[in-house]
């Protein structure tokens, strides 16, 4: 049985007149409407009416008001209407002449509701001739409003979700540092030296390296030495080079003690002129800027000397308070942390999960399962383990998400608000939850606050589909095969880009079919509207519904009747 695609309300083109009145007959024909079916765009309904009316229509004392409504299966929507006049009325409204015609444009809007999809639009007459009312019959328009652009929600519900980051570094570089500081002239290693804090820093951390070998591995250690930018320079060099000498011998010696293998690098600066400027920076001198200028005008080492000692007042303080912290040769070890391999992670886990760090939970429920069930254990306890910190509720949202649960998501992602209310995931992730309920401006309340969130350029790019703005979709969904960047190049009629996308998205749904079935209908492929419509039916039956009063697939209705039935 052939089945209808619109409730169809009658309507005579002809005109009624009252009495004797001299109006024309209006008709369908002089309101030409684009676009031709109405399209929904950014939850509106928009639409511009041309008007041209004919010679002997418009009575030169008559008035006529025309208002568009948009009429659909459980009600009707009145849009702004446009007064004309006749040539001797007095007012301000559009003069349609009697002999002439006249032509005029309104631009319309209808705010969406749900049933228009199956609609069609009247233009509606108030008239008046002579200040007596005069009945004008209804004249249908356009009809149906093509909804494509409404599946961004159904789109929605396959985007990525915003996971938290784990920060989790199996390897950790880490340094320690140590100084000897020699008196002036000398390269010599003193006793009193050997014996600071620092230098047993040093040998401490060294013996720690060595008792741990699992946890801890020696990558070198590096000397560098220097020499005050105070006497001759060639005196300056060999006395760096000399202290760093017997500061590799010494490193060398402690590695030994330790019976630990690595490398020394070392190396010498002459004399350290970028250490002095530092220096002289954070001094409280009282010349310190006048020196600062020395050092931006000469490059050359005994002019700069020169003009320091020529400033008499300050360079004794330079000789007491800086120079001496020159004098230096710097140690410093290089090593790696190495924590727990991925195996260690998941027993350290079944066994004591207390004993891991938030990072090596969250790393677990990351990387190491792709089941959806053991990342939920994981992360509720990380949410026992370390309940102030938001990324584990975060992922437990997205898993919620994932399985169309919203409600106990759109909870989670809250939670992890109220933790940080920064952040960015889970304020991304509310904003979806949002589009697929149809409210784009509170999408882009929780859009706006998640820039940093790896999801935020796909996620914006769907908001821009539910406020219309497809160009823009365009430009955020360019690398990403979704059906809501298929859905933007269809709305942007980028049909060949449409067809690549959906051919490339890995997990087809019933919208990725229903997407193909639309864009098959535009471009004139009756066999694969077919194919993909039953595909995406036989997944969700929802969409026989759908497609049974969608304006795309109008000329389509004996070919679909058996699967929209």
């Amino acid at each position: 049985m052939k089945k209808n695609f619109y409730v169809l309300i009658p309507a005579a083109a002809a005109v009624m007149l009252s009495g004797c009145s001299k109006f024309g007959n209006f008709t369908s024909d002089m309101f030409n409407v684009t676009p031709t079916p109405l399209e929904y765009v950014g939850g509106e309904v928009p639409a511009t009416v041309s008007a041209n009316i004919p010679a002997k229509v418009m009575p030169k004392k008559g008035l006529i008001t025309c208002t568009p409504v948009l009429r659909y299966n459980g009600g009707e929507s009145t849009g702004a209407g446009k007064t004309f006049q006749g040539e001797k009325i007095k007012g301000n409204n559009t003069v349609i002449s009697y002999k002439n015609g006249g032509a005029s444009t309104m631009k319309i809007s209808f705010p969406w509701v749900d049933g228009m999809e199956s609609s069609e639009l009247y233009m509606t007459f108030a008239a008046t001739k002579n200040g007596k009312s005069v009945e004008l019959n209804d004249v249908k328009i356009n009809w149906g409003v093509q909804c494509t652009a409404t599946l961004f929600k159904d789109a929605a519900k396959s985007a990525t979700t915003g996971e938290a980051a784990d920060q989790f570094q199996r390897i950790i570089a880490q340094k320690q540092e140590a100084q000897i500081k020699f008196l002036i002239g000398q390269a010599n290693l003193r006793g009193s030296e050997l014996n600071s804090t620092t230098i047993k820093d040093f040998i401490n951390q060294l013996k720690t390296i060595k008792g741990d070998e699992k946890g801890l591995k020696l990558n070198n250690v590096e000397v560098s030495s220097y020499a005050s930018p105070d006497g001759a320079y060639d005196l300056n060099e060999n006395l760096a080079n000399n202290r760093g000498k017997n500061s590799e011998s010494y490193v060398n010696q402690q590695l030994k003690k330790q019976k630990l293998s690595g490398d020394v690098d070392t190396k010498y600066t002459a004399e350290d002129w970028d250490g002095f400027k530092e220096l002289v920076q954070q001094s409280n001198l009282q010349d310190k800027d006048v020196i600062l200028r020395v050092l931006s005008m000469y490059s050359d080492p005994e002019q700069r000397e020169q003009e320091i000692k020529n400033i008499s007042s300050v360079y004794k303080e330079l000789a007491d308070a800086v120079l001496p912290e020159l004098r230096r040769s710097r140690l410093t070890i290089n090593y790696d942390v190495i924590g727990r391999s991925d195996e260690e992670i998941l027993a350290q886990f079944s066994d004591d999960a207390s004993k891991l760090s938030v990072e090596e939970l969250l790393y677990a429920a990351n990387k190491l399962t792709t089941d959806a069930a053991k990342k939920e254990t994981i992360l509720k306890k990380t949410t026992e383990l370390y309940p102030k910190d938001y990324r584990a509720y975060n992922n437990l949202g997205e898993l919620a998400y994932k399985k169309g649960d919203n409600a106990t998501a759109s909870d989670y992602f809250k939670k992890a608000l109220s933790i940080n209310s920064k952040a960015a995931e889970p304020n991304v992730n509310l904003g979806l939850i949002a589009l697929q309920n149809g409210d784009a401006k509170t999408a882009e309340s929780y859009i706006a606050k998640g820039t940093a969130a790896n999801n935020y350029d796909e996620a914006l790019g769907q908001l821009y589909i539910a406020q219309g703005k497809y160009s823009q979709a365009i430009g955020k969904l360019n690398n990403s095969n979704s059906n809501s960047a298929a859905l933007a190049y269809i709305l942007n009629k980028d049909y060949s880009k449409a067809k690549t996308v959906l051919n490339n998205i890995k997990e087809a749904d019933a919208t990725t079919y229903y997407l193909a079935a639309v864009l098959a209908a535009r471009t004139n492929s009756t066999t694969d509207l077919v194919s993909n419509l039953k595909k995406a039916v036989d997944l969700n039956n929802n969409y026989a519904k759908k497609a049974a009063n969608d304006a795309e697939f109008k000329s389509y209705a004996e070919s679909i009747a058996s699967i929209v039935k």
